[in-house]
């Protein structure tokens, strides 16, 4: 299965669009007119030393000698083993893809990007790229470059110590006509301001035809956790009248466990630029902003997510999909009909069971906080990047407070001889159908796998946890069909690799990776190989799932 669907919710969604302007700089102001020829001539100037410097780095990386240029009518040579190994290292994207590929093909390959695709993310199939200069934002900020060697020895930790003295007390400047706001999340009007600004200009697909569609009933649920702080929550208005938001960037404080440190760290989300302001560079200083904020809260690390490469992953998981309406996902595009099948074998292929098979399965209610706040503490201590979930944390995300309507998160638990033994959850977060296929349907109805958690895992040698969860996340998507998801998806972290593809989740061509802010650590599993398969030899890696 190759879905073409959006695949997370990203921190640097619109860096990509700023990156050929530059994304380091500060917004231009607006109005900026044209340049007069004395500036064009510096900037081709400026170019023929880029485009020399990317040669000869190039050149390096295929080991030529400088002194002796490729001709063109010559057929390449293979690329030297080191440097095919040194790129590999600073692409996991392109590692991943190339995995199985013979070494002549492999290095073919690469001899034919370059030096910008090399380090960007770029992936065989054309996603994930990424301009060069969007990095040279990220090459000021204290996050792992991707120069680093992997057999580097220094300990978790900080990568740049920060005081209360070094921080700035006032937000860097905006464009002429723009200002920046705190969003009131406890006032319907600006819930409603957000979900229109994300509805429209939020993560779409590579290919246009799907937006995810963050509900307000979800913006409440998903910014609103306990101990969420009002001045993290940033939006850029334009002045005047119209009060217009044009721009979001969102945090809510969680702990987070990595390794066996346990940090206050914030959650980044929803960084979201309107697409006529794109030009102007926004997304820089929106990141910039929401740091000052929360280092003067004495908070210094940070987690986000992203689908495509920046400097540089801590891990990266890649999503699955299990249709539950085939039917409807073929007709707007998203599920493909596989070569020698037909729709009726895919319906039939897809069918569940009509009813649950666990033993004491029900819907988990207020009285299981405390179990299930017990048994997801040990379960999520097996793993080396987690949350470190409070009681009240788990009656937030997990537990149900709205309307069948509005219903954003879906809890079960098992319960035998009045112990609660395992749970499982999942979230509802619909995408709208874009351009021609939004004729036949509007949106997609989406369930992700959440949290879960079974006593299983404390068997000598997990002995039937993996049985165990097949049988829970079946459960979960019987219950997702009768609540009428068109798919269910899953990323390879926690034990997911156990049971997707027992379960037929097929592989999305998308891959979530994960980012620490100001926080060093050896690379963590995100339960796939090295052929981007999943692997039940790699996990205990990522066990964290951000919406």
């Amino acid at each position: 299965m190759s879905e073409s669907h959006p695949v997370g919710a990203p921190l640097e969604a619109h860096l990509e669009s700023e990156s050929e302007s530059g994304a380091e700089e500060q917004p231009q102001e607006v109005g900026e007119g044209s340049q007069d020829a004395t500036t064009t001539a510096t900037e081709k100037t400026k170019k023929k030393k880029k485009r020399s410097k990317r040669s000869k780095l190039v050149s390096a990386l295929k080991g030529e000698k400088l002194s002796e240029p490729a001709e063109s009518s010559k057929s390449p040579s293979k690329l030297p083993d080191e440097a095919v190994k040194k790129l590999l290292e600073m692409n996991p994207s392109l590692k991943g893809e190339l995995a199985g590929i013979p070494p002549e093909k492999a290095s073919e390959i690469l001899r034919k990007m370059d030096v910008s695709q090399l380090l960007s993310g770029i992936s065989l199939n054309g996603k994930n790229q990424k301009d060069m200069a969007s990095y040279k934002f990220w090459a000021t900020q204290p996050v792992p470059k991707f120069d680093e060697k992997p057999e580097d020895s220094r300990p978790d930790g900080p990568i740049k110590e920060v005081t209360p003295e070094m921080v700035p007390k006032t937000a860097a400047p905006l464009p002429e006509g723009y200002e920046w706001c705190e969003l009131d999340l406890t006032n319907d009007e600006e819930i409603k301001e957000v979900y229109k600004l994300l509805s429209q200009h939020y993560v779409e697909d590579d290919h246009a035809m799907f937006r995810f569609n963050y509900s307000a009933v979800f913006l409440d649920w998903a910014l609103k956790s306990p101990g969420w702080k009002k001045s993290w929550h940033i939006g850029v208005r334009a002045k005047g009248p119209s009060r217009l938001l044009v721009a979001s960037i969102f945090g809510i404080p969680i702990k987070l466990r990595i390794r066996q440190n346990v940090l206050d760290v914030v959650e980044i989300n929803f960084l979201c630029v309107h697409k006529k302001l794109r030009s102007r560079r926004l997304a820089p200083v929106l990141i910039k902003e929401i740091t000052r904020r929360c280092n003067l809260d004495g908070v210094y690390q940070a987690i986000y997510t992203g689908g495509v490469v920046l400097p540089t992953p801590v891990g990266s998981c890649r999503y699955f999909h299990r249709s539950l309406d085939w039917s409807k996902l073929y007709e707007i595009g998203f599920s493909p009909l596989p070569p020698n099948s037909t729709p009726a074998k895919m319906i039939a292929r897809n069918q569940l069971p009509s009813n649950t098979s666990t033993p004491g399965w029900r819907v988990m209610e207020e009285r299981d906080i405390e179990p299930v706040y017990d048994l997801l503490s040990r379960y999520l201590t097996r793993f080396e990047l987690a949350q470190e979930f409070t009681r009240d944390e788990v009656e937030h995300w997990f537990i149900n407070k709205h309307k069948p309507e509005d219903q954003v998160v879906w809890s079960f638990v098992a319960e035998q001889d009045g112990k609660i033994t395992d749970f499982g959850s999942f979230y509802c977060l619909e995408s709208s159908v874009i351009g021609e296929m939004s004729k036949k349907h509007d949106k997609i109805r989406a369930a992700y796998l959440y949290y879960y958690a079974s006593e299983h895992a404390f068997n000598p040698k997990e002995k039937g946890l993996k049985e165990r969860l097949t049988q829970l996340v079946q459960d979960l998507l019987i219950e997702a069909k009768k609540a009428k998801f068109d798919v269910f998806n899953a990323l390879t972290l926690h034990d997911n690799p156990l049971f997707l593809e027992q379960l037929k989740f097929g592989a999305g061509d998308g891959q979530l990776h994960h980012y620490l802010y100001n926080w060093r650590t050896k690379p963590i599993s995100g339960g796939i190989n090295a052929k981007n398969q999943p692997d039940e030899s790699k996990r205990g890696g990522i066990g964290i799932v951000l919406l």
